[in-house]
C-alpha cells in the first residue's frame, strides 16, 4: 500500500457503526438524498472489487485498504464480472451528468456501485466509509440505500493562521487529512502578519531571517500581564510548502496563499524597513505592553492588534511586492491568491508627505481611494499571471477593485454590498459562529482566548446566502469559510481543541442543502460517532457538554435530569454537593431524580470523559427552589 493510501485509512479506520435509526447513516456532512430500501449487500472474502478507470483504481485501492483494517480480509480484484457476482465496483462512467464534485452510491444485494468522478468518487468512498457498519462474524452488512449527493458550495474553506504561531508541517498534513474527509476542499493558509513571516522568498532573504523570528510574546489577554521571554519563530521553504500543496491536492483540496497587504507589515517592514513611509522611526510599542528586549527600530510585534506602519505606495513596493508574489504564484497553483487587505491604518499615509502628493497627483478624494489604487495595482499584476486576488472585506473602501473576490468577515455587510455589485463572494463572518478561535462554552475551564462565544450549535444553524439578496445576486455566494486565528493558540494541540468539533459543522453549512440540515441528528446521532474517532486518533478535540443539560438555571422542587453523552464510548460524572465531578463523582447511566427542598437550591456540575481520557469543561446548571438570592455588598 502507497503511503498516500496508509494516511487515508488512518484517518478512516476508528469510524464506529452508526446507528440503524439514523436517516443519514452516520454521513458528515449530510447527503442530499438518501433512500434506504429493503435488504443488505453481504461484504466478505467472496467479494470482487472492480474499477474503472485512473480514478477507479486509485479509490480502489484506498476502498481495499479500508476493508482489510475493518474488515481483516483484502477483495480481490476482478478486471471484468461474471453475471450475478457479488462485487463493489468503482466507476466514472455516468458521472459527467452529475454535478460538480457530485456521487452516487448505490446498495443492492448483489452490487455496491460507487459512481463519480475525481474529487467526486474521492468524496463516494469517504461517505462510503462512513456508512460501513462494523464486522460481525466474518462479514459486514451493509444496508441497501441509494445516495445521491453533491455540495452546496462550491467553495467550503477553513483559514488557519501560522503567523501568531508557527505550526509544523506535519500538523498541517493532519489538518488537512481532517478536511478532505469532510469534503472541505479549501485550506486558506495565512501566511504572512505583524508577528511573522512564515514563506520563504529567494530574492528577499530577510524577510525569513529576520521577519520570521520574534522576541518574545505577551502573556494572556491583550495587552498582556507579561511576556514569556523566548523567541517564536518558524518558517516554510519553498519545497516544504510545494509538499504541502502536493499532499493537499492528492486529498482534493486546493491551498490558497495569503500574504497580508497593505496593512499587517510589521514583519516585511521589519526586514526591510524601506518598505514603510517612515524607515527611520521606530516600531511603535505602548507602554502598556510587556517587550522583549530592545524598543528601538523595526520590530517584529510581539503583541496582537493592529498597527499603523503599513507598506508605502511606492514603485520600491509594488516591485517588491510583485516580485513576492511571482514566487508565491510559482508554488501555489490555486486561481485565488489571497492579498488580505484588512486593518490598515491610514494614520501613516495622512502624515507622509509622499503619501498625500501621490493622492493629489492621481486625484484620488482620500486615503480609502489610495487604499484601493494599492488593491487594484497588485490586482493588475495577478491578473496577468492569470490568477484573481481574494481579500477581506476592507478591500470595498475606497472602490473594489474589477475582478476581486471579497471574503466577509465583519458580519455580512461587506459580503451583501459585493453581491449586489456582482462580486463574488466568501462568507466568513465572525458574528455568526465562523471565528473558531473564540469560546466554545461559557465554562470559567475555557482556555484563554480572544473573546467571543461560538459554540459548534450556532456555527451549524448558520445559512451563509443572505435573504436581503435577490436570487441574481445569491449566485454570487460561492461559499462559506471558517478562521482559526491563533493569537492564543500556542500549540498544535490548541488548535485541533478549537478545530473540533467545529469543522465538523462547517462542513455540513458547507455541502448539505439547508432543508437537510438537522441539529438535532447531527448532535445526537452522527457527532458522537465522529467524535469518537477524531478522540481514537488522538486529534486533541474539545469534549462536548453533556447534551440536554441546561446552560440556564431551572426553578423547581423536582428534577428528573435526562442527558446523553456526546461522544460514543464517553462517560458522564456530576455531583450535587458543590465539588468538581471527576470519576470520583457519581457516574450518569439512567436519568437521575432529584427532590430539593422549599428555599433550598443544588448545583448540578457535570463533565465529559471520553474513551481516551480527554475531558470536557465543568458545566453548572443551578437548580433552585425558591432559595433567595445571596446579595454581597460591593463596598466589602
Amino acid at each position: 500500500m502507497n503511503k498516500f493510501f496508509s494516511i487515508i485509512v488512518c484517518v478512516l479506520i476508528c469510524t464506529s457503526a452508526f446507528s440503524q435509526s439514523d436517516v443519514n447513516l452516520g454521513i458528515i456532512p449530510a447527503p442530499v438524498s438518501i433512500k434506504r430500501n429493503s435488504g443488505n449487500f453481504i461484504l466478505d472474502k467472496t467479494t470482487a472489487i472492480n474499477y474503472i478507470g485512473v480514478d477507479g483504481a486509485k479509490m480502489s485501492d484506498l476502498l481495499n485498504a479500508f476493508i482489510v483494517t475493518k474488515a481483516g480480509f483484502s477483495l480481490r480484484e476482478a478486471k471484468s464480472l461474471q453475471q450475478n457476482q457479488k462485487a463493489i465496483i468503482l466507476t466514472s462512467v455516468g458521472a459527467d451528468k452529475l454535478p460538480e464534485e457530485g456521487y452516487t452510491i448505490s446498495v443492492s444485494p448483489t452490487k455496491i456501485v460507487l459512481t463519480g468522478k475525481g474529487a467526486g468518487l474521492f468524496y463516494a468512498v469517504q461517505s462510503f466509509m462512513q456508512l460501513m457498519p462494523d464486522k460481525i462474524a466474518n462479514q459486514i452488512n451493509v444496508p441497501a440505500v441509494e445516495i445521491n449527493d453533491h455540495p452546496r458550495f462550491s467553495y467550503r474553506g477553513t483559514m488557519l493562521d501560522v503567523c501568531r504561531h508557527f505550526f509544523p508541517v506535519s500538523f498541517i498534513k493532519k489538518y488537512i487529512d481532517q478536511l478532505a474527509y469532510y469534503k472541505i476542499n479549501t485550506f486558506h493558509w495565512h501566511l504572512t502578519d505583524d508577528q511573522g513571516w512564515r514563506l520563504e522568498i529567494k530574492k528577499y532573504p530577510k524577510l525569513t531571517s529576520i521577519g520570521s523570528s520574534r522576541n518574545g510574546s505577551i502573556i494572556g489577554n491583550y495587552p498582556g500581564s507579561g511576556n514569556y521571554l523566548t523567541a517564536v519563530k518558524g518558517f516554510y521553504t519553498q519545497d516544504e510548502a510545494k509538499e504541502i500543496v502536493k499532499y493537499a491536492a492528492e486529498r482534493y483540496v486546493t491551498v490558497i496563499p495569503e500574504i497580508e497587504l497593505p496593512g499587517h507589515a510589521s514583519a516585511a517592514i521589519a526586514a526591510y524597513p524601506e518598505l514603510s513611509c517612515f524607515p527611520d522611526r521606530d516600531t511603535f510599542v505602548s507602554d502598556k505592553t510587556p517587550w522583549s528586549g530592545t524598543r528601538k527600530g523595526k520590530q517584529v510585534q510581539q503583541t496582537w492588534g493592529v498597527f499603523d506602519d503599513i507598506f508605502v505606495p511606492s514603485e520600491n513596493t509594488f516591485t517588491f511586492l510583485n516580485n513576492v508574489l511571482d514566487e508565491v504564484i510559482a508554488i501555489f497553483p490555486s486561481k485565488y491568491i489571497h492579498i488580505g487587505g484588512d486593518e490598515a491604518p491610514k494614520t501613516y499615509w495622512k502624515e507622509s508627505p509622499f503619501c498625500q502628493a501621490l493622492i493629489k497627483e492621481k486625484g484620488f478624494k482620500d486615503e480609502h481611494e489610495l487604499q484601493s489604487y494599492f488593491i487594484q495595482t497588485i490586482e493588475k499584476h495577478v491578473n496577468g499571471k492569470g490568477r484573481s486576488i481574494i481579500g477581506w472585506d476592507e478591500i470595498l473602501e475606497g472602490g473594489l477593485a474589477p475582478n476581486a473576490t471579497v471574503m466577509s468577515w465583519r458580519g455580512e455587510a461587506g459580503g451583501i454590498a459585493a453581491a449586489q455589485q456582482n462580486h463574488d463572494v466568501i462568507m466568513t463572518p465572525g458574528s455568526m459562529g465562523m471565528y473558531i478561535d473564540q469560546r466554545q462554552s461559557t465554562s470559567p475551564d475555557e482556555p484563554v482566548t480572544i473573546g467571543g462565544l461560538d459554540p459548534y450549535q450556532k456555527m451549524y444553524v448558520y445559512d451563509p446566502v443572505p435573504k436581503v439578496l435577490t436570487d441574481e445576486q445569491k449566485k454570487f455566494v460561492k461559499g462559506v469559510q471558517a478562521n482559526l486565528w491563533t493569537e492564543y493558540i500556542k500549540t498544535p494541540e490548541k488548535a485541533e481543541n478549537h478545530a473540533f468539533p467545529r469543522l465538523l459543522a462547517l462542513a455540513e453549512i458547507a455541502w448539505t442543502p439547508v432543508e437537510r440540515k438537522d441539529l438535532k441528528n447531527f448532535t445526537e446521532d452522527r457527532l458522537p460517532i465522529h467524535l469518537a474517532r477524531l478522540d481514537k486518533m488522538n486529534v486533541n478535540l474539545w469534549v462536548p457538554t453533556p447534551i440536554g443539560q441546561s446552560d440556564k438555571p431551572l426553578n423547581g422542587g423536582e428534577y428528573t435530569i435526562d442527558f446523553k453523552v456526546p461522544i460514543a464510548g464517553g462517560k458522564i460524572y456530576y455531583s450535587i454537593d458543590g465539588s468538581r465531578p471527576s470519576e470520583n463523582a457519581f457516574l450518569y447511566s439512567t436519568p437521575v431524580k432529584i427532590i430539593i427542598p422549599q428555599g433550598e437550591k443544588r448545583v448540578m456540575k457535570t463533565i465529559v470523559i471520553a474513551p481516551s481520557g480527554r475531558r470536557s469543561v465543568t458545566t453548572e446548571t443551578i437548580l433552585n427552589n425558591g432559595a433567595p438570592e445571596v446579595k454581597t455588598d460591593a463596598k466589602k
